[in-house]
């Protein structure tokens, strides 16, 4: 709901105001303004029950009960209040979602010690002293310190790297081994410079470039879909963007997919503009994180580069927002709170003003529907940069092909490895499939060995030694009697993981340098970033991946791409089933060739004249779109419907499906607004920490408030016991 123009702005001592706290309450509760005042959308701490809790001044008290029984704000924090613009984005976010405001406010303020003052905040850096006695714990911990290359951690967060208690690290403080420090004041970042190191631009590289940097001067909201092959130098034109908002005063936020791509790109922006810009994703220290929080604030920050979240970042002057491979699903985050990152930048944007780019060599059907009905500008690069030219693709038909029992790479595809070896470059085979096998089991019994807790096959990780649930984490040794029939030595992995296509690489190029990139396999953001530079740099001849492999790396020495399962994404249900694959196949393709060597991309299938893989082939993005956008519109499926995943779930599989039986003969709320209800339905998932999943599947007409029908329905029922409820608006994967 927008806020009465009304509301004043300040409130003076032991006026009546409605603070918002992060505390899971979902309304606005009545304190006194403290001695002196406090501005409306200042940041506040207040007491709630015995505890001292974070709050935001959201408006005036409602003074509805007891006034003798309300008590005052304990402090103002020492921060810039939140703007009026930040508060409307995030009750329409809420709104939109369906989520209480108190959690949207706590990805708002995910700043940690936003409250203490610096007296209280100690950090913890490698020292030059020797500990008397070396032990495990100790060892550990001076391992940790020494792999975050002397950047200053909390108590906290050094003892969970290193797995030890607080005291361990403590009692190393005594030798000087780890370093004590007062945690350093905020500082600014260092200013940008828009004019330091602009490229030459071909011809259309330049004309987008102008469009954007025109609609930076124009000042009002805007959404472009800047769209070109992979290699086209669509980061260069964005950069343009941000250049324009720092010539106009503003600031600029870069959201990539993932932290793994944020060092290379933190180098390109410093290349472009003179100086680092200011980072925020989970690979970030606490310190460096709250810093960044009341640097943006303050507008001491000019340009982030971050992960979804970076979203909800107090941003005083925001000119742009750039959502780099937008079409990429983990802009869509789905535990906590469901949202989707690309829709909320369009939002915050459309609220502040500002100019939103959506970047993508295969940009999501909603994103090419949007551009198709003029509500998008479109930007189309049709040339990759430099010499460089789009990989020639070829299918391997693999029914045409002798491939003994237990091996996945084809001859004609080990025929293509070997002449780029001898040539001195570097192949990449890709699997969509992290660890060694997806399924172990017994040849006695035909037993699948599951976990425990949820309806999922285990996957066996080979390097790890262990088998892991990729669903809720839970691991287990390899067993070596079955868990079923009791048989010893029966258990044998089916089909392949990148581990399990590693050894046979290994097996079939003996003399070449294998480096496998999957996420499992790397413990910090730190190692899989230096694992990245040494593959660029050459420090491998053949590279063994997932989709980690796909998202926007440069590796120029790498000309083959193989995919060993390219029909692994078009089986299944998913309604994007077709989108994702094309997007990935292509994606993975466009690694290859960046450089001066032309590049091939070989597709394994079993399904050569499947639409999608022929469409891949072609290289005709458009037909696919368009023949996709039609199969969509035909069957009212988003973009041009509406979708909403309702998930329950409960330790009672019986009283999950009692709540969604009810719900699903109570749809009066719905069919209003000529929404059905499909389900309940186990989810494809049925069972996740030992909790039965139920879901049911709301699809309504395009344009109908949907969001409305939706609480009136589920504001029927009340959750009791360990049941629980998610409502997922607009949801990308059905598990």
């Amino acid at each position: 709901m927008d806020m009465p123009s009304k509301t004043p702005d300040f409130f003076d001592t032991g006026a009546l105001v409605g603070v918002l706290t992060t505390q899971p309450l979902d309304r606005v509760l009545d304190y006194r303004a403290p001695e002196g005042g406090c501005w409306l959308g200042a940041y506040v701490e207040v007491p709630l029950g015995p505890r001292k809790v974070l709050g935001v001044v959201w408006g005036p008290g409602r003074g509805d009960f007891d006034l003798s029984k309300i008590r005052a704000v304990n402090r103002v924090l020492d921060v810039a209040p939140m703007r009026e613009e930040m508060r409307l984005f995030i009750e329409k976010s809420a709104a939109y979602t369906l989520t209480p405001l108190t959690a949207m406010l706590r990805l708002a303020t995910r700043a940690p010690g936003l409250g203490d003052p610096p007296s209280m905040r100690k950090v913890y850096r490698l020292g030059d002293g020797e500990p008397p006695r070396m032990t495990d714990a100790r060892t550990r911990v001076l391992d940790a310190a020494r792999e975050m290359g002397g950047m200053s951690l909390t108590l906290k967060e050094l003892a969970e790297a290193a797995g030890v208690t607080p005291s361990v690290v403590k009692g190393l403080v005594k030798s000087g081994a780890i370093l004590e420090e007062d945690t350093p004041r905020d500082t600014a970042f260092p200013r940008l410079d828009a004019e330091y190191g602009g490229k030459e631009l071909t011809e259309d590289q330049a004309a987008a470039a102008e469009v954007l940097r025109a609609g930076q001067r124009a000042g009002r909201y805007e959404t472009v879909l800047l769209k070109g092959v992979t290699g086209s130098g669509k980061t260069e034109v964005y950069l343009e963007a941000v250049a324009e908002a720092l010539r106009q005063g503003r600031q600029a936020l870069v959201l990539l997919p993932e932290i793994a791509l944020s060092a290379e790109f933190l180098t390109r922006v410093e290349a472009r503009f003179g100086a680092r810009p200011a980072e925020w994703h989970s690979g970030v220290t606490m310190t460096e994180r709250r810093r960044v929080w009341r640097m943006v604030g303050e507008g001491k920050a000019q340009v982030v580069v971050g992960a979804r979240s970076a979203l909800f970042l107090p941003f005083q002057n925001l000119g742009v927002i750039v959502v780099d491979e937008e079409h990429d699903t983990s802009y869509k985050q789905e535990d906590g709170v469901l949202y989707n990152a690309r829709d909320m930048a369009v939002l915050r944007a459309s609220i502040l003003g500002a100019q939103v780019v959506l970047a993508s060599a295969t940009p999501a059907l909603e994103s090419w529907a949007n551009a198709d009905a003029g509500k998008y500008k479109r930007l189309v690069l049709t040339s990759r940069f430099g010499p460089a030219v789009m990989p020639q693709m070829r299918a391997i038909d693999m029914r045409a092909e002798d491939l003994p029992s237990g091996t996945w790479i084809s001859p004609t595809l080990q025929a293509a490895v070997r002449a780029r070896m001898e040539k001195g470059e570097q192949a990449l085979l890709f699997l969509n499939r992290r660890g060694y096998a997806p399924v172990t089991l017994c040849r006695a019994c035909g037993e699948q060995i599951a976990c425990d807790h949820c309806d999922a096959r285990m996957v066996e990780h080979r390097f790890l030694k262990r088998l892991i649930c990729h669903q809720c984490g839970e691991s287990k040794p390899v067993p070596e009697i079955c868990p079923s029939c009791q048989v010893e030595g029966k258990l044998a992995a089916v089909g392949p993981g990148v581990e399990r296509l590693a050894e046979e690489a290994a097996a079939k190029f003996p003399d070449t340098r294998i480096a496998v990139l999957s996420s499992d396999l790397f413990g910090t953001a730190r190692e899989l970033k230096a694992q990245i530079e040494t593959i660029a740099a050459g420090g491998a001849d053949i590279i063994i991946g997932t989709q980690l492999v796909a998202k926007g790396h440069n590796f120029p020495h790498l000309t083959l791409v193989g995919v060993i399962d390219s029909d692994l994404g078009l089986q299944g249900s998913d309604l994007r089933a077709a989108e994702r694959t094309f997007q990935l196949m292509r994606q993975v393709a466009g690694r290859a060739g960046r450089a001066e060597k032309p590049g091939q991309a070989l597709l394994q299938t079993f399904q050569p004249e499947h639409p999608v893989i022929r469409a891949i082939l072609a290289g005709d993005e458009e037909a696919f779109w368009k023949a996709e956008a039609d199969e969509r519109r035909l069957a009212g499926m988003p973009p041009y419907g509406r979708l909403a995943g309702i998930i329950l779930s409960g330790g009672d599989v019986a009283k999950v499906f009692d709540l969604g039986n009810y719900l699903a003969r109570n749809d009066a709320a719905l069919r209003r607004v000529d929404a059905v209800v499909w389900g309940p339905a186990p989810a494809p998932i049925a069972r996740v920490r030992g909790r039965h999943r139920v879901r049911l599947l709301v699809k309504a007409p395009k344009g109908v408030a949907l969001q409305g029908a939706l609480a009136d329905w589920v504001g029927q029922v009340k959750l009791t016991g360990d049941l629980r409820m998610a409502i997922d608006i607009d949801p990308q994967s059905f598990f």
